[in-house]
């Protein structure tokens, strides 16, 4: 006889038995992701990120405000207006001769002249180791100064039997010369006075040693200011007459 309680137990069978869902069986690795021995597939043309130098800066690191780039890799802009030492930028500015620099170029010049004894009221002869009328080497000597040109006006004592017109042709060359070399002045007119002729002899007599000159400094103190209170004159008088020879400039 059968037990009641195993008879509660077993599930009633059915006469019409659930249909079965095709594909619903679960399989229990399924889930489970297979291992493979094969490496990673390279991907062509990709590539991979660069090291960082040691100490460089790191992927997405950002410079701290007002910390310059590092040196050499962005070059610092040169400033406006300054081109480096051997740039074309010119420098603003003009250069100017006092008429006196003119002057002593001049008198220093007409020393080497032949058959020149000496410049009217001063500077060095062409006879070795005579001066006259040393006290001022511009003297005798006046010029006219622009900023590109020069005129000239001097008086000259040309020595005796000399042919005049061939020493003053010298004196126009060497002053051309030696202003243009030496201040890129365009000479454009030499006037010369010819105020005196005198023989070597004439001109020895009236020429004095730097010693004489020394030694009786003192006894001629009065006659030499009085000859160069005439000489004062003097030039004032062609500096009048020149004024109103030349209203206009000369010079550029």
């Amino acid at each position: 006889m059968s037990n009641p309680n195993e008879l509660n137990n077993e599930k009633p069978i059915s006469a019409h038995p659930d249909p079965e869902v095709p594909n619903t069986t679960h399989n229990p690795n399924e889930n489970s992701v297979p291992m493979t021995e094969a490496p990673d597939p390279v991907v062509p043309g990709a590539q991979r990120a660069a090291d960082p130098k040691p100490g460089g800066p790191k992927p997405g690191d950002h410079p701290a405000p007002g910390n310059p780039k590092p040196a050499g890799d962005h070059p610092t802009p040169p400033k406006p207006g300054f081109s480096g030492p051997t740039g074309s930028t010119p420098v603003d500015g003009e250069l100017t001769y006092d008429d006196k620099v003119i002057q002593k170029i001049i008198g220093i010049a007409l020393e080497h002249v032949d058959g020149l004894l000496t410049v009217d009221g001063g500077f060095f002869s062409n006879i070795a180791e005579k001066l006259v009328n040393t006290d001022n080497v511009t003297s005798g000597i006046s010029t006219e100064v622009g900023k590109k040109q020069v005129a000239v006006d001097l008086d000259i004592v040309v020595e005796y039997g000399r042919n005049i017109p061939d020493v003053a042709e010298q004196v126009k060359e060497v002053i051309e010369k030696e202003v243009t070399n030496m201040t890129q002045l365009e000479v454009i007119e030499v006037n010369i006075n010819v105020v005196d002729v005198k023989t070597v002899a004439e001109y020895e007599e009236d020429s004095e040693t730097v010693q004489d000159k020394v030694s009786s400094a003192a006894s001629k103190t009065g006659d030499f200011a009085s000859r160069q209170t005439d000489k004062a004159k003097h030039a004032a008088s062609k500096a009048s007459d020149r004024i109103e020879e030349y209203n206009e400039p000369r010079v550029k």
